[in-house]
């Protein structure tokens, strides 16, 4: 990534010295850093507000709730984890906190859920069908309330920022059903063909 940053302002810079614009661009270049630096600011007002709500509904046991409230359908979502598997309470953890915005507390869940369905995998050289829908469903997780999002349009100066809410919510649930139809044809798929039907 570093080498198309670099390709990516050396043909910034050839080009301006070409066209004659280098101060346009330096000046440009001194705005646009200026800009970032008052965005991250900005930031930390909204993201140490929702992320200490967030703290506070983890602490309370709140995600731990959603957790346990959601492990019915993480049965039917993989059926080949038993069903008191350690996995299932890693997962259902892990989308509590996406679900919650709790991104930072997610990641560590989301490792330990990978783990437990890589121990229950029998081939280590690939992912299971369980491992493939764990990925699709923490990408396209629902989220109840866009931290980030919110955070970063109140630092542009929103007047409303939290209006988003709605609209976060109907398309990660849209993104959400569609990973979760995609990765369940997937595995139907692969499942047909390792039986030799080429159907």
């Amino acid at each position: 990534m570093n080498i198309v940053w670099l390709l990516l302002i050396a043909t910034a810079v050839i080009t301006a010295v070409f066209k004659g614009t280098m101060p346009e661009v330096s000046n440009a270049a001194f705005k646009s850093a200026g800009t970032a630096v008052e965005l991250a600011i900005g930031l930390v007002g909204g993201m140490t507000l929702f992320l200490g709500l967030m703290r506070v509904a983890q602490d309370s046991g709140l995600v731990q709730v959603l957790a346990r409230a959601l492990r019915p359908v993480f049965r039917f979502l993989f059926p080949e984890v038993p069903k008191d598997h350690p996995a299932l309470g890693a997962i259902a953890m892990n989308f509590g906190a996406n679900i919650l915005g709790l991104g930072d507390a997610a990641t560590p869940m989301g490792l330990k859920a990978m783990q437990e369905l890589q121990n229950l995998n029998p081939d280590k050289e690939s992912a299971s069908n369980a491992m493939c829908m764990f990925v699709a469903l923490h990408s396209s997780s629902l989220q109840l309330i866009p931290v980030m999002i919110i955070s970063l349009r109140a630092a542009a100066g929103s007047k409303n920022p939290s209006e988003i809410i709605v609209a976060t919510i109907l398309s990660t649930l849209a993104s959400m059903a569609v990973a979760v139809v995609v990765s369940r044809v997937f595995a139907r798929w692969q499942g047909r063909k390792l039986q030799g039907d080429p159907a």
